[in-house]
């Protein structure tokens, strides 16, 4: 798959706080990108450089092949832009903003209020097509927003935290909307979360940032499976004598005795389980419940990410 999207040393600066600290990456075409990381990592900078909004400080980057300084003008028609505040004429109606869009594209008036009626009718909001925005939910907002990007059909997107502050329906319905768009034409999707089980869930690849600088890439798979670490929870009579059993197991990292039972931390559960209960079996230490629990990509963003504010650099997100 040939790289849509490409950064090359790319740095922002903002007098001695510098944002963004010599990134590179690639986003291959048709894949869904996560960027992920604390506030104060630089995940919204980087993704206004990469939508011209920004202009770099150092480093270079290309949208399918365009410079995004050079030829801005290239770049914005094939880009769809969701940001994290939603800039809306709430004067108008859903129908209205959608076709004032259009036209700012390019399209004629008539394939203007025809795909303005198309993309109201895809995010959901059909019913409300003659309403003022300004009655609209946050949710709805965040949809017409969404349909505002995708209505001149871009091939890459570019989202910014666009489910942040959604009840869960709406978060699914906006997923599902991208979920197709991307299966019905390959589009390239690069977009910053909170929501780090999304990102989990629909992103092919991801990257941690941090201070400035991308500090993990990989597979949701790879970034869980570096900490090789399952935990065990298991329920069971005499929780520190189970423990001392317990610890002589092999593979076991850790064994913590708690009221009702004990917590394994273990490589590969999948594989040290059967051990595990024969040893307390052995011991007439009959396990009542056993839970497995997996790591997640929020066990990968608190080992590999600072959390704390870096000397010199002010709140909030840059």
């Amino acid at each position: 798959m040939s790289a849509v999207i490409e950064a090359n040393e790319l740095t922002r600066s903002f007098g001695q706080i510098r944002a963004v600290d010599g990134v590179s990456f690639s986003v291959a075409r048709g894949e869904v990108f996560g960027l992920l990381g604390p506030n104060g990592a630089g995940k919204s900078t980087l993704l206004r450089m990469l939508t011209t909004l920004l202009t770099p400080t150092s480093g270079n980057a290309s949208i399918l092949g365009h410079d995004v300084v050079r030829d801005a003008a290239q770049v914005r028609p094939n880009i769809g832009v969701v940001l994290q505040e939603v800039g809306l004429d709430d004067r108008q109606t859903g129908y209205e903003v959608l076709t004032l869009h259009g036209l700012l594209y390019g399209l004629r008036p008539r394939d203007a209020r025809a795909r303005a009626t198309e993309m109201l009718e895809i995010v959901g909001l059909a019913d409300a097509a003659n309403r003022r925005v300004g009655a609209y939910s946050g949710g709805m907002r965040r949809r017409i927003d969404l349909a505002m990007a995708l209505l001149h059909e871009p091939p890459v997107m570019f989202l910014d935290e666009p489910t942040t502050g959604l009840d869960p329906s709406s978060r699914a319905a906006i997923w599902d909307l991208l979920a197709r768009r991307c299966a019905e034409s390959g589009t390239t999707i690069f977009l910053t979360t909170q929501y780090l089980e999304e990102a989990d869930r629909i992103a092919d690849r991801v990257a941690f940032a941090d201070r400035g600088r991308i500090v993990r890439e990989g597979t949701p798979s790879e970034l869980k499976a570096e900490l090789a670490t399952d935990t065990v929870e298991i329920t069971t009579a005499l929780p520190e004598q189970a423990a001392a059993v317990l610890a002589s197991v092999p593979g076991i990292r850790q064994v913590l005795a708690q009221p009702g039972g004990v917590t394994v931390r273990i490589q590969e559960a999948s594989v040290h389980l059967a051990p595990i209960v024969a040893a307390l079996l052995a011991a007439d230490l009959e396990p009542k419940e056993i839970v497995v629990t997996q790591p997640t990509l929020d066990d990968v963003f608190r080992v590999i990410t600072t959390v704390d504010e870096p000397a010199g650099r002010g709140g909030g997100e840059r």
